[in-house]
Parts: C-alpha cells; sequence; structure tokens
C-alpha cells in the first residue's frame, strides 16, 4: 500500500513520548520535562467511587455536558473562585481534560483556513489543535519578560481570525498575566468580534502574592469569552482526564456535536471522583500547592529551592522572573540546537527537561524545566544534576 497522506502531516509529533523514550534508555533519569504534579488526588475524590459504584444506571452514558450533580459544583466553584456567574448567557461542558475542551473549542468556531492567535511561546498542543482543525496559528511573541504584547496582538487579527489564545497561569514560561493585560486582550476581542479564549489550567499555582484573574469574569464579557480549566493539575487528576470549559450558550450545540462525537461523554466514574474532590477542604490545595501557606510548603517550596539553584546559572542562562504554574523556561547562552542538548542531558546527566523548539521558539536555545512532579528531595537532586550538566556541556 502507497504511503499514506493525510493532514496530519502538518502536525508536530508531541514531545513528551520522545523525551520519555529517550529517559526510558537511561535508567536512573530524574525528569523535569512532564506536566505533572507529584501527589494524589483528595481522599474524598476515592470515596466519591463508591457513590458512581452504587447506582446501576451508572454503566449506562449520560448527558453530553456533564452529570448534573458536577454542573452544580462546578458553578458554585467558578462563582466562589472565578467570579464566573454561570447565567443565561452562558454555560458550562464537563470535558475529557482541559486539551478537548480546547479541540471542542477549535471546532466550534472555526472553518478551515480560518486564524487562531497563539502568544509565543505557545502550548504546543493548542498549536497542534489548530492545524488538525485545517486553520492556521498565527504567532504573537511575548516580549522580553514572556508578557502580553496588546499593540502586537491587535495587528495581528485579520478578517479571517476567529480567537486569541491566552494561557494564565502560562505553561511553558511559568508567569501570569495582569488583570490590566487580560482585561486589554479580552477589549480587543470584543472590539472586533472574534473569541477570547483563556486557558486557566493552572489557576491555583501563584507564588509571591500574585492572584489568578479570570477574563470571564470581566462584565460583559459572557458573549465572547471562553474559558477552560482542568483537574489535572490541582487535583492530581492527569490520567482521569476531567476538565470542564465555560462557553457563550450561543455555542453550545456545536460544541455538543463535537463533544457526542468524539466521546459521547466525559467518563462518569471520573465526574463523581471530581465531584469528591470539589468537597476536598482548602488545607488539600494549601498543603500540596503551598502558595498561600507560610512558610512556603508543597510546590511551593520546591519552587524555591529550583530558583535558588537556577540563579546559579546567571550568565549561562537567561531566567526569567514566574510566579505561576510550575515551570521556568530558560534561555541558554549557546548556539547548540535545543534538542540535542536536551539529549545529551539525559545521556550524560540523567536529567529531562523539554526543548523551547515545540514551543515555537526556534530562534535560540531554550528549556523547560518544570518541577510539579518532584518532592523536595527529588527536586534538589534533580536540579543539580541540570545545573551541573549545564555548566559542562555548555562551557566545554
Amino acid at each position: 500500500m502507497e504511503s499514506l497522506t493525510s493532514r496530519m502531516q502538518a502536525v508536530q509529533s508531541p514531545i513528551i513520548p520522545v523525551v520519555g523514550e529517550l529517559i526510558n534508555n537511561s535508567p536512573g533519569t530524574i525528569s523535569l520535562g512532564q506536566g505533572v504534579v507529584f501527589y494524589n488526588p483528595p481522599h474524598e475524590a476515592i470515596e466519591f467511587l463508591t457513590k458512581f459504584l452504587a447506582e446501576p444506571a451508572n454503566n449506562l452514558y449520560k448527558s453530553v455536558e456533564g452529570i448534573p450533580p458536577l454542573l452544580t459544583a462546578l458553578a458554585v466553584k467558578l462563582q466562589a473562585f472565578n467570579g464566573i456567574e454561570i447565567n443565561g448567557e452562558n454555560c458550562i461542558v464537563v470535558t475529557a481534560g482541559s486539551n478537548m475542551g480546547f479541540m471542542n473549542t477549535i471546532l466550534a468556531i472555526t472553518n478551515p483556513g480560518d486564524e487562531i492567535i497563539l502568544n509565543t511561546p505557545y502550548y504546543f498542543n493548542h498549536e497542534m489543535a489548530i492545524a488538525m482543525a485545517g486553520c492556521r496559528a498565527v504567532l504573537v511573541a511575548t516580549d522580553e519578560n514572556y508578557q502580553l504584547r496588546k499593540e502586537a496582538i491587535a495587528q495581528a487579527i485579520t478578517p479571517k481570525t476567529r480567537a486569541v489564545v491566552t494561557i494564565s497561569p502560562n505553561n511553558p514560561t511559568g508567569v501570569v498575566y495582569s488583570e490590566a493585560a487580560l482585561r486589554q486582550v479580552n477589549q480587543i476581542c470584543a472590539i472586533h468580534s472574534i473569541y477570547h479564549i483563556s486557558d486557566e489550567a493552572y489557576e491555583y499555582f501563584t507564588y509571591n502574592g500574585v492572584k489568578h484573574v479570570s477574563p470571564g469574569s470581566f462584565g460583559n464579557s459572557s458573549e465572547y469569552t471562553i474559558s477552560l480549566y482542568s483537574f489535572s493539575k490541582a487535583y492530581g487528576f492527569a490520567s482521569w482526564r476531567i476538565g470542564y470549559m465555560v462557553i457563550p450558550k450561543h455555542l453550545l450545540v456545536a460544541v455538543k456535536k463535537v463533544q457526542d462525537t468524539i466521546l459521547i461523554c466525559p467518563p462518569v466514574i471520573s465526574q463523581y471522583a471530581a465531584l469528591g474532590a470539589l468537597q476536598a477542604k482548602e488545607d488539600y490545595l494549601k498543603s500540596h500547592i503551598g502558595a498561600l501557606a507560610q512558610p512556603a510548603v508543597g510546590i511551593a517550596q520546591v519552587r524555591q529551592l529550583v530558583l535558588d539553584s537556577l540563579n546559579r546559572l546567571q550568565g549561562l542562562c537567561s531566567i526569567i522572573p514566574a510566579n505561576g504554574a510550575f515551570y521556568f523556561f530558560l534561555k541558554v547562552h549557546t548556539q547548540m540546537d535545543a534538542f540535542e542538548l536536551v539529549k545529551r542531558l539525559i545521556q550524560e546527566h540523567k536529567v529531562a527537561v523539554i526543548p523551547g523548539t515545540t514551543f515555537g521558539i526556534d530562534d535560540g536555545c531554550y528549556l523547560r524545566v518544570a518541577y510539579g512532579a518532584l518532592q523536595k528531595e527529588t527536586a534538589k537532586e534533580g536540579i543539580e544534576r541540570l545545573v551541573q550538566g549545564l555548566e559542562t556541556i555548555v562551557r566545554s
């Protein structure tokens, strides 16, 4: 049979499995690559599985947009934490992770050939989804601190533009966008009658007193703001595949068509677990993330340890302040190819990171360092390997 050609040839290959294979071939490697957390879901999530099992009808298909108790609980959370009121102008759709929410969105709002504005460095699965839909990602560079450039975003809008995407707290840079910056982008979208897609998967991961802001809470933004959320990060739900989206009500029919075709309904057992997770006390998030705890605990403590070690690389790397998510995005002062550097770090120093080219940055050598999956002891060893590896390889 002749080699098959399809639209997928234009889509970049996901980098995580590639780096994963390199790690498998180098036993003992500590991964600072994949964006997951070290801790498990709250016990309330596990307890709610008995409620799922107690109802025989739960083996049947359920509502495309999610089970009613979870939708109700999410509406309460959105009002309390995000300042988003669910009313007649918007609605919630539960998804199999927030990546699916993004794919739902792109298929619901575009035709082939349309354009979506991504701020670089971008999240690679966003760019992949846009390409899969037969659309074009229009790339707008952020500034030297990875912050949004509203004038550049406005200038990139054409008659084919359907949306601007923001990610805050950001993957891969870890920066958090200010309320003023997000309001400016939101207003640009309103003026041009396009959508503002706000990815907020890392909403709970902010540090140093920085607050997360949801564009969906801005007055009169319900008609054109699409907000994406995830249980994977804050609640340790990576494999459970549960996220949700808040969309304008006029997009519900289109989104349901997409979701019914691909998924039918989100995994009901995972929805029960998510409902249980929402019952967890605030101490669960504080103790594991540590963003509001003094002294820092959990991921916040690991973050400080990583930052202290990375600061030894001043002169060898540029390290931009990042007050969110669990990433740092390093610019390494070398002419070496980023993926080649990643391979050598794994093979020679047994530490793994992700190359910046995956995030749309190819004008230098950049690395994403992820620290959410590590506890304090492992993080210390992993970051020491990274620092020593960069010093050895780059200076050799």
